[in-house]
């Protein structure tokens, strides 16, 4: 039985769903103004998994992740830029997806953009101005009153007192309390806006995820996720705005993935160790990031250093010799097996893909002591519900990442090896090791046995 870490509840839960057969979750997307970093990488990967295993399990997976594509960075950033609105989202919409495709996340079944889904961002702000829940300051924006709605702070599990006694919030004359939030922002020359019954504007931010999720999943949802910085005041917000609106419960179980930290400091860009997803792909092949970002467990902090990618790397390799050594088909896996058992276990405890992956290490052995390929095969089958060893294993240890120079090229290490095998047929044996040398002095390892020599990049 699946068992999840609810936020709210602060405990695991057997998982049980509103429709039975079917789960309704949500995820906190991105903000469109820049290109992916880590933690976003993780974001993508951790919720990823997740659908991938509640689909294992039999599930109808309805998977929401939302694009805020209108925000006060957006706009700052397209003024900088001297460029329209829809034109920087746009760009960095297609670089968001590029991002996710390599490292193997796929679509969500609904991808809504915030631009898209403003009437139902007014209906809502309606809703609560008609239950007292929200008020029209004098320049025109509509703020939340936090202190109205009594279940304020369950999710973080923080008080009213405890918030304005210690919790730094934005000064603004027309809050009637500092810790109220915007619904509605009034327009502002050279902002984008649309009309609304309150004048032009534009949503705040937490209404937008309020309102998408309605529109997609309904009132009333199984899960909603996303980084543990959204935790407060993003989720506890959007929880006074859907229960504030609807009187009853919104998500039944929270889920908030850990922190990226880079050398055991918090990732940030005014320390200098700010990394995004193109820059890391560019040194590791996608799939040692995404098997990096699930050897952690999810709620744990991910901590990110060239040391423990080249760690992940020798790990995924020496699953990849094993697939190279024992060909591999896929299978339909028998859940009595004890190795399958163990992996089912492991990811029905609160998807827990340190111990899943600990399995497939135990496989590799198997399968390299026994040379029975029915573990290769369950090995690669078992990877793959993580999203994992689905590259034929000569491509993936000859990937160009693997050599830490780099500088030979794939035709060039195969004309080098027929150089070297004309130099053994010739009995120039001293040409044919200094061939070798050459080649592992790049990072290239060759391996010779009855089908021929093969290499890969070290």
């Amino acid at each position: 039985m699946l068992r999840i870490y609810n936020t709210l509840a602060r405990t695991k839960q057997e998982f049980v769903p509103l429709t039975p057969g079917e789960v309704r979750m949500y995820v906190c997307g991105m903000t469109v103004y820049d290109y992916c970093h880590l933690g976003h990488a993780r974001v993508l990967v951790v919720f990823d998994s997740v659908v991938r295993w509640l689909q294992t399990l039999g599930y109808k997976v309805t998977y929401v992740r939302n694009i805020t594509d209108i925000d006060d960075k957006i706009i700052r950033r397209a003024l900088e830029n001297h460029e329209p609105i829809s034109k920087l989202t746009d760009r960095y919409i297609q670089a968001m997806e590029e991002d996710a495709a390599a490292l193997g996340v796929a679509r969500p079944a609904f991808e809504p953009r915030a631009t898209d889904c403003i009437e139902d961002m007014i209906a809502m702000i309606r809703t609560l101005l008609d239950k007292n829940l929200a008020y029209v300051a004098d320049n025109g924006d509509v703020f939340y009153a936090v202190h109205h709605f009594p279940d304020y702070g369950k999710l973080s599990g923080k008080s009213l007192d405890d918030l304005r006694a210690g919790e730094r919030v934005e000064i603004d004359g027309n809050k009637r309390d500092p810790l109220d939030f915007v619904l509605w922002k009034a327009a502002k020359p050279e902002e984008p806006s649309w009309d609304s019954p309150w004048g032009k504007g534009r949503p705040g931010w937490h209404i937008e995820c309020s309102a998408m999720s309605e529109r997609y999943l309904g009132e009333h949802f199984d899960i909603h996720g996303g980084g543990q910085d959204l935790q407060f005041p993003h989720h506890e917000n959007e929880i006074a705005q859907s229960e504030g609106a609807h009187d009853h419960p919104y998500v039944n179980y929270w889920m908030h993935n850990g922190f990226v930290r880079v050398d055991n400091e918090k990732m940030s860009k005014s320390l200098g160790n700010f990394f995004t997803v193109r820059e890391v792909l560019a040194r590791y092949q996608p799939e040692v990031v995404r098997f990096f970002i699930l050897r952690a467990h999810y709620r744990s902090p991910l901590n990110y250093s060239d040391a423990h990618l080249n760690d992940a790397r020798n790990a995924l390799d020496r699953l990849y010799t094993t697939l190279k050594n024992h060909p591999a088909q896929a299978l339909l896996v028998d859940w009595s097996d004890d190795y399958a058992a163990r992996f089912m276990n492991a990811m029905n405890d609160d998807f827990n893909t340190p111990e899943a992956i600990a399995v497939l290490f135990d496989l590799s052995g198997e399968a390299n002591r026994s040379g029975d390929p029915r573990y290769a095969s369950l090995l690669m089958t078992l990877g793959g519900i993580l999203g994992l060893l689905q590259q034929p294993p000569h491509r993936y240890l000859q990937h160009e990442t693997h050599s830490q120079g780099g500088q030979y090229t794939e035709a060039e290490i195969e004309h080098l090896i027929q150089q070297r095998l004309q130099a053994r047929k010739a009995k120039n044996f001293a040409e044919a090791d200094a061939l070798r040398a050459q080649l592992a002095e790049a990072g290239i390892i060759l391996e010779d046995g009855s089908a021929g020599t093969t290499w890969r990049r070290q």
